[in-house]
């Protein structure tokens, strides 16, 4: 089980020869850029080589003229413990999607822990714990950032208060406990906001036993920060229901890969119509009982660019710098003073797509070259996706 070290510091890294670069910025999603620097983690230069200063680097990337994005962030991931999902009986499951382009994976809840306590402080505990786990784990070299409490009734603002002051950021999908009425929600909601915890509220049916009907007056009610899977995780809310809380409700629209993709092109559009696509964010909503995806935000991408027929430049940034901002993530954007965290995409072989940008319109997933994370490359070419036709290659 391949573990980062977190201590480790990737030195002076220069990037070179990039053919195309996505901001991960909805407004300015390619930039004019061939050349980036990074200094222990973080990017400090943007820009062409020439006015870059690459003397002194400890690591020279050839891009090979392929293309760089920000890695992609899964804004709706059910990790447990460590790498291992009991939902499917699964190791290794987080390092196989850092090679789908996966550099960081938000929690909406460690709800498949068998026996997960239900009681207030075992949930507390369980959140806590999580929380501390992954912060000191990475699989991968992957950000888990999890410990997301799944709130049951009898809770007060005391325990969001205590959740907070332990680290805890995330509260897991309400509507998966017994709080599920849009009052009581809202009341829970309001106390996590006032303590900095970002909360997901669970749209549609039910999907694990204790789950149950999250409709659009309770979503509108409760007023979570991210309208979770509103496409269905997996059974969706009517169409027009899903269109009407894109219009009626300000929040982030998040749009997972195990739900209704005939109501997630129709999201999308919505969004657009609306004129609010940065409100557009990605998950895969795994593990779940149709498995894990290791190349689920790329088939996302892939989706919602072909069927929706959005420009394949603005899905990356649902996938990147949209979740960044509303995630409040130092990550997911191309500017100086964010995390390096990378992937290396190039067309894949045989695609009938003449670019990267025009096969992933077409509907084809691009090759993955190369996975940067911190500054420090966590893969090659990538064992799950197509092989790309040309992949970079570390000079020294």
């Amino acid at each position: 089980m391949a573990t980062a070290v977190i201590e480790e510091k990737s030195g002076k890294v220069v990037i070179r020869n990039i053919g195309l670069l996505l901001s991960g910025d909805i407004d300015h999603p390619i930039l004019e850029a061939d050349t980036l620097v990074i200094h222990d983690g973080l990017i400090t230069a943007v820009g062409k080589e020439k006015d870059c200063d690459t003397e002194g680097a400890k690591t020279i990337i050839d891009a090979k003229q392929t293309c760089v994005a920000p890695g992609l962030i899964d804004s709706h991931v059910h990790p447990v413990f460590g790498d291992w999902t009991p939902r499917q009986g699964q190791l290794g499951w987080i390092d196989s999607t850092m090679h789908g382009g996966v550099t960081t994976m938000i929690s909406a809840g460690e709800v498949h822990l068998p026996g997960r306590p239900k009681d207030i402080v075992g949930l507390k505990a369980l959140a806590i714990t999580a929380q501390r786990a992954f912060d000191n784990f990475r699989p991968g070299g992957v950000k888990v950032i999890a410990g997301a409490p799944v709130i049951e009734k009898g809770m007060t603002e005391q325990d969001f208060k205590d959740l907070a002051e332990a680290g805890v950021t995330l509260l897991g999908e309400v509507g998966l406990g017994s709080v599920k009425a849009g009052y009581e929600a809202k009341e829970m909601v309001a106390w996590a906001r006032k303590h900095g915890i970002q909360s997901t509220i669970h749209t549609g049916g039910p999907s694990i036993p204790g789950s149950g009907l999250i409709d659009k007056d309770v979503v509108l009610e409760a007023d979570a920060d991210v309208i979770g899977h509103i496409n269905g995780g997996h059974t969706s809310l009517p169409e027009a229901h899903v269109c009407e809380l894109c219009e009626k409700s300000s929040r982030a629209i998040e749009i997972v890969h195990n739900g209704n993709e005939r109501v997630a092109i129709a999201a999308a559009k919505a969004a657009l119509e609306l004129k609010c696509p940065h409100r557009v964010i990605l998950g895969t909503d795994g593990p779940a009982g149709s498995g894990v995806q290791p190349l689920g935000m790329l088939r996302m991408v892939a989706l919602l660019s072909s069927l929706a027929n959005i420009p394949a430049e603005l899905v990356f940034c649902f996938a990147t710098g949209n979740t960044a901002r509303i995630r409040n993530l130092n990550c997911g954007l191309i500017e100086v003073g964010r995390a390096a965290d990378f992937v290396f995409m190039d067309r894949a072989q045989h695609t009938a797509g003449r670019t990267l940008l025009e096969s992933v319109q077409l509907g084809d997933i691009p090759g993955v070259g190369m996975v940067m994370i911190d500054g420090i490359v966590r893969c090659g070419r990538s064992r799950n996706t197509p092989p790309a036709t040309e992949v970079p290659v570390v000079v020294h």
